[in-house]
């Protein structure tokens, strides 16, 4: 397929034979919409590919999730689907989209479609409300003019095969811009979610937001506080997981929309990183996310992005300029922990993906004990232990935390840290690290002490977990000896 790019701007002629191309290609590998079109056509409605999927067409990168608008409304639709879809699901009838899923042959393969259907429609806020009041349209230019970006409103009317473009999409798909079908303050009033889709557009396509989009989100940035916490969380994930979040932090940041969705992210602005002055604390967030992207192995990791993105957030808090001139930020993973933990739950994450974030901001600075190897044996068990099922996490998110251009410095750290990597392998095969726990059960440490269930059983399953992480695997015989001795302490006590 042609891509958008390129386009010549200045040759009408071959901007209708790459639209025509686009087209062909699209329908070529989408089957089921000609099938589905028919349907519509039979019972007098019009269908039409519209939106992400006619841009992700012309760029080349369409999926099999496929978009459409219609006329007809949603009752309606169902009608048409049910007998047709091999599955069908109403979650988003309420804003005028019905779901469903069709199996369908693409050349040699059967592929699965995931197809969503939606009722020509305009949204709109009022100003206090955090839900989108949805009233029907009666033709797709008045259903693309209320699309957020010019590069999402244009479409393909279906089984005729027209390209519908009236505000000019394909031209700044060309140019890698986004713009608003009317005025960005009209757009943004109707949803100021948007405003947030412009960065997560920018930062997933790579593209640049216009000028006048970006002064309307400044203006307006306040607007995004009437929308649901959910729905802010969902489109930062977005941006987060794409392609280049520095360009969509970066947006947020600029038009004062993060001091309303992440606040602790400018605040890093007026930080001075204590090892690197002329380095802002902000700026080194996030070169440690691009870097700990680089070393992501199984595409896209939310937990550690979120945790490079986080991990420094509590150094305005605990700044402190020393006597001998230099700026201290002593605790600050202990009280940015705290902070992360606050503001992922303002944002309505789930309680494990809080869990993991918090603690890797936590444990984010632990390794920079570890000097040239002096831990003990000890140490590293206890590193493991507290990492859990994080070690690999905090591995690439520690070596994404060096950003120093002292190329001596990071190729030192670098060989320190290969070097408790290498001691973790080693006393892994010894030891089992990933399940520490202590060598008496709690079967085990009843019997030996001749009690029943009771606090005193935590307690004494602590001390031996103790005695394991200090000194490894111990005899049974040991055990026993060693939580009797403790016993008779505690008795004696």
């Amino acid at each position: 397929m042609p891509n958008a790019n390129d386009v010549p701007e200045d040759n009408p002629t071959e901007l209708s034979q790459v639209q025509r191309r686009a087209v062909s290609e699209l329908l070529r590998v989408s089957p089921a919409a000609d099938d589905l079109a028919r349907r519509f056509q039979e019972a007098g409605f019009s269908l039409a590919l519209v939106g992400g999927s006619v841009r992700d067409a012309l760029l080349g990168r369409l999926g099999n999730d496929l978009d459409f608008t219609t006329d007809a409304r949603p009752d309606d639709v169902l009608k048409i689907v049910r007998p047709w879809a091999d599955a069908v699901w109403e979650v988003g009838i309420a804003f005028g989209t019905v779901g469903c899923q069709k199996d369908a042959r693409v050349g040699d393969t059967q592929q699965r479609f995931d197809i969503e259907v939606t009722t020509y429609r305009s949204e709109a806020y009022d100003r206090s409300s955090r839900k989108p009041e949805v009233s029907y349209g009666n033709s797709i230019e008045e259903d693309l003019v209320r699309r957020d970006f010019t590069v999402n409103a244009m479409a393909v009317a279906l089984p005729e095969k027209e390209f519908i473009d009236p505000h000019g999409g394909l031209e700044d798909l060309a140019q890698r811009i986004l713009r608003t079908p009317g005025t960005p303050e009209e757009s943004f009033s109707d949803d100021p979610l948007r405003m947030m889709r412009a960065a997560r557009f920018a930062a997933q396509l790579d593209f640049e937001v216009a000028p006048e989009v970006v002064a309307a989100m400044k203006a307006m940035a306040e607007r995004i506080k009437i929308v649901s916490a959910e729905r802010v969380r969902d489109e930062l994930n977005k941006l987060i997981l794409s392609a280049h979040p520095r360009k969509g932090l970066a947006l947020l940041v600029d038009t004062g929309l993060a001091e309303y969705v992440l606040p602790e992210l400018p605040a890093l602005r007026l930080e001075r990183d204590e090892h690197h002055r002329h380095k802002d604390v902000y700026d080194h967030t996030l070169i440690v996310l691009e870097q700990a992207m680089a070393l992501e192995t199984d595409g896209p990791d939310l937990t550690l992005r979120l945790a490079a993105l986080l991990h420094d957030i509590g150094k305005p808090r605990t700044r402190r300029f020393e006597q001998d001139g230099r700026v201290s930020f002593h605790h600050h993973e202990v009280v940015g922990a705290k902070m992360t933990k606050k503001r992922m739950t303002a944002l309505k994450y789930s309680n494990e993906l809080v869990k993991d974030v918090s603690r890797l901001v936590e444990l984010h600075l632990r390794f920079h004990g570890y000097g040239t190897g002096e831990w003990t044996d000890s140490a590293v068990r206890r590193y493991v232990r507290d990492a859990g099922p994080l070690l690999s996490r905090l591995h690439k998110l520690t070596r994404s935390d060096c950003t120093t251009r002292n190329k001596r410095k990071a190729n030192a750290l670098s060989r320190a840290y290969d070097g408790l990597e290498e001691r973790i392998a080693r006393l892994q095969e010894q030891e089992e690290l990933d399940s520490i726990r202590p060598d008496l059960d709690g079967n085990e440490i009843m019997q030996v002490l001749d009690v029943g269930p009771g606090p005193v059983i935590g307690k004494a399953y602590k001390f031996l977990l103790e005695l394991r992480l200090e000194n490894g695997p111990m005899e049974r015989d040991a055990a026993v000896a060693a939580l009797k001795g403790w016993w008779a302490e505690q008795s004696e006590g």
